[in-house]
């Protein structure tokens, strides 16, 4: 994510300029659009959009600004927890729920870590988020990724403080006050906001998003669940009110180096390829040295080298 590219593109009716939404180095200008994204730490079929997300942000991040909020339905989860046997088949529902959504996402996931692992309450979790989004947006982001590649790919436990701070070291947070964020009051009502929010847009599933204009005064569309690219892409263009034009294309190469670590369905999503075609570019790169392949539970991940 911290891949600088020497070109810009503008649209000076709307304000609009800048590479990517997470470039640190983009000129600040308006952004019409703002995609609210609920999500839960835990949520596999939020982990599974994250090939959309991609392709909305490389092909249409001068248009749109993204805001990631916790939906914290802490409730739901403690309930389940109150007994043992609650638990434990709470436990096995979602191991096969993990399974099913890695089979049919392409976003491996693995749901062993439910038979294996004790997974405590997702508070913490959920408030860790808001404490590295304390450090910048752009650090909240790779904060995130780094939890979920934690949990959905290596089976860590992501409700324990070790793996979170290994998780912020991953992502180049301040370590320090990262752990003192982890009890900070700031943290606490940044988590208290987002709650707060997923209720007064009586968001009861996730993932959902919900798209603004913030030049217009009517309400924002929600979607809930995982739909194809083009639905988000009609999306854009009714709040726009035009058809966005796309920003200027990048190299699998490129998207490599600006995202650091990807699956093959992320490329392949990103670039209208199929998972095979996907995979044979792939390896391409990794012949040249550019790229080692990292074999998951379903599939493959890429990490750049260059």
């Amino acid at each position: 994510m911290n891949q600088k590219d020497s070109t810009t593109s503008c649209n000076q009716q709307l304000g609009v300029c800048g590479l990517h939404p997470d470039e640190q180095s983009m000129i600040k200008r308006h952004k019409p659009i703002e995609l609210y994204t609920f999500i839960d730490p835990l949520c596999a079929e939020c982990w599974a959009f994250e090939p959309i997300l991609k392709k909305l942000q490389v092909k249409y991040g001068n248009y749109f600004k993204l805001r990631i909020l916790v939906a914290g339905r802490l409730e739901a989860w403690n309930s389940c927890m109150k007994t043992a046997k609650g638990l434990s088949t709470a436990k096995q529902k979602i191991a096969a729920v993990w399974e099913r959504i890695a089979e049919s996402s392409g976003m491996s996931c693995d749901g062993d870590i439910w038979l294996e692992t004790k997974i405590q309450s997702p508070y913490l979790a959920s408030i860790a988020i808001k404490a590295a989004e304390l450090q910048g947006p752009q650090a909240g982001t790779r904060f995130l990724r780094k939890m979920r590649e934690a949990l959905f790919l290596n089976k860590e436990n992501i409700t324990e403080q070790t793996v979170l701070l290994e998780c912020a070291k991953s992502a180049g947070l301040d370590i320090q006050e990262f752990k003192n964020d982890l009890s900070s009051p700031n943290a606490a009502k940044a988590l208290k906001n987002d709650i707060h929010t997923t209720n007064e847009m009586e968001v009861d599933v996730v993932p959902t998003f919900v798209f603004f204009n913030v030049n217009d005064e009517d309400d924002g569309i929600k979607v809930t669940g995982n739909y194809a690219f083009h639905v988000y892409e009609d999306i854009l263009e009714n709040l726009l009110g035009f058809k966005p034009e796309p920003c200027p294309a990048i190299t699998i190469e490129e998207f490599l180096r600006r995202y650091d670590f990807v699956s093959t369905k992320e490329v392949a999503v990103v670039f209208d390829l199929s998972e095979e075609d996907a995979a044979k570019k792939l390896k391409a790169l990794m012949l040249q040295q550019k790229v080692e392949a990292v074999p998951v539970k379903y599939g493959v991940f890429w990490r750049t080298l260059t």
